[in-house]
């Protein structure tokens, strides 16, 4: 049996000590208390984590939210609520042995019922549920160990149960049968909802019977050893860049997800705000409506992407704050690659006429879908709007808000929109498996008809999960990006930085895939 315990070997050593030195102390708040409020750039409408893959759900879900395994600070998997796992020989059975004293926001202890309840509700309706097609059964022969059976081995198991982009969270087993985008919000995270208003906040407190994991001695990653210092945080809904910036200096807000280029110089200067850049947030991009004509037409999506400019996208969309970037994870990643670089950046007014004349293309009405709370999407979506009109095709915006343009882009058939505009960034950073879940069913983001995919990528997308060679996994993975760009499905721009700050008396926010707020906390 392979096992890994609770200071996994995968969580890095980061907190391992050389022998006969003293393990550190666990973290404590320097201080307690305080009112921490965050300014979200975009609009969420429900926190059910299970069914949305969204980065304003994302943001506050996972802050209530725990899973069996997490990822660390280098996105590599460790154990949360579990405190042990082991893998049988034949890499057939994994068994998850339970941490004790774990409750529910709600003062219910937690046992395996609930973690059978919780994969029977991804199982059903969870958003990438295919995490679970190799799955043959899972089981609780008693209240502290939860067993998963295989269909077959896959090497790339844990690395996709670990993925914090859709998590399998738990949930008391009462909930098991709560609808899609119903879930009540009770989780075991270091906070817990005490209101959530859509389109205006959500406001969390902190749970005072919380567990910290006691194999860390830090948070890292999503996981690790989490307290929560402080006694509220209040996620606002503040979409327009100006007012979150106005409200950062004036400390209406402690903290903000995202602050326009514009504004660096004049915030920099200011000694009461700490200016936090993450490279490589997300991958700018576009997914086409291959359900309906005339995005149906792979020559019709290749003179979309002949058409394209990437450098003119990605600086209306950052302010200049870029880097062009093939494909679907960033260079410097392990999985890497350039695969399908001839698809990208071509930029050609000629071609794109052309490939227009063999599609059959008649100036019909396309619908680019967008929406105004991630200023970047909308930009792209604008210049990509010009850009089409140029080489003849009568390319028009329709702009809604972030939670409605998903919910539109996730309709089987749907005849609304023809290129749907969002960010990669979790996922990316995650790896290439969890980037390419994306582009598979049940919910391909280039929305198949009928949800069914295209059989070559599906077959690459399968190597990528169990082919035994690591080396061969990796092949899958160039294959499948290859024809993902071939065949048009993703129209990826580029990778901006996105730029986070924070009031100067807010200390231990670093940033993060989600901003995390245990070991958070605000001087007087």
């Amino acid at each position: 049996m392979k096992r890994l315990s609770l200071a996994s070997s995968l969580a890095a050593a980061a907190f391992v000590l050389s022998a006969g030195t003293a393990l550190a102390a666990p973290f404590q708040c320097p201080v307690r208390g305080g009112d921490l409020v965050f300014g979200q750039e975009a609009n969420v409408n429900s926190l059910d984590q299970m069914t949305s893959s969204t980065i304003s759900t994302r943001n506050i879900a996972m802050n209530i939210y725990e899973s069996l395994m997490t990822r660390d600070e280098n996105n590599r998997p460790i154990l949360e609520l579990a405190e042990s796992m082991e893998e049988s020989g034949d890499g057939l059975t994994y068994t998850f042995r339970l941490r004790q004293g774990i409750t529910f926001h709600n003062g219910k202890p937690m046992t395996s019922a609930d973690i059978v309840a919780s994969f029977n509700r991804y199982n059903r309706i969870g958003l990438q549920r295919s995490t679970l097609d190799n799955v043959d059964r899972w089981e609780a022969p008693d209240a502290r160990t939860f067993v998963i059976r295989m269909k077959q081995v896959q090497p790339t198991f844990i690395e996709a149960l670990s993925s914090f982009s859709v998590p399998i969270v738990v949930i008391p087993s009462e909930h098991e049968n709560d609808e899609r985008q119903q879930l009540r919000t009770v989780g075991t995270g270091p906070f817990r909802l005490l209101e959530f208003v859509p389109g205006s906040h959500a406001r969390l407190g902190r749970f005072d019977g919380y567990q910290p994991n006691t194999a860390f001695e830090q948070r890292t990653g999503f996981g690790g050893y989490r307290v929560a210092c402080l006694d509220t945080v209040t996620f606002r809904i503040v979409t327009e860049a100006s007012a979150r910036v106005a409200g950062l200096e004036t400390g209406a807000l402690q903290a903000v997800e995202d602050v326009p280029t514009r504004s660096l110089e004049s915030l920099r200067r200011n000694s009461a705000i700490t200016i936090l850049p993450l490279e490589n947030w997300w991958i700018q991009i576009a997914l086409p409506n291959t359900a309906n004509p005339p995005t149906d037409n792979l020559a019709f999506r290749r003179a979309v992407q002949a058409a394209l400019g990437m450098e003119d996208i990605m600086d209306a969309a950052t302010d200049g704050n870029y880097r062009l970037n093939v494909g679907f994870q960033y260079p410097g990643r392990p999985a890497y690659t350039d695969a399908g670089r001839e698809t990208y950046n071509i930029n050609n007014p000629t071609r794109a006429r052309a490939l227009l004349r063999e599609s059959g293309y008649r100036n019909e009405p396309i619908v680019i879908l967008t929406n105004r709370d991630y200023p970047p999407m909308y930009n792209a979506a604008l210049v990509m709007q010009q850009q089409l009109r140029a080489v003849g095709i009568n390319a028009n915006l329709r702009v809604v808000d972030w939670p409605t343009s998903v919910q539109m882009s996730q309709r089987v058939n749907s005849n609304e929109w023809h290129f749907f505009h969002s960010g990669w960034g979790t996922q990316p950073a995650l790896g290439a498996l969890a980037t390419m879940q994306f582009l598979v069913a049940p919910g391909a983001n280039y929305r198949p008809r009928d949800d069914k995919d295209d059989p070559d990528v599906l077959a690459a997308w399968n190597d990528m999960n169990n082919l035994r060679d690591p080396a061969a996994r990796q092949e899958a993975f160039a294959r499948m990006q290859r024809l993902v760009l071939e065949r048009a499905y993703a129209y990826p721009f580029g990778a901006l930085t996105k730029v986070q700050a924070v009031r100067a008396n807010v200390q231990g926010y670093v940033p993060f895939r989600i901003p995390r707020f245990s070991n958070v906390w605000m001087t007087r």
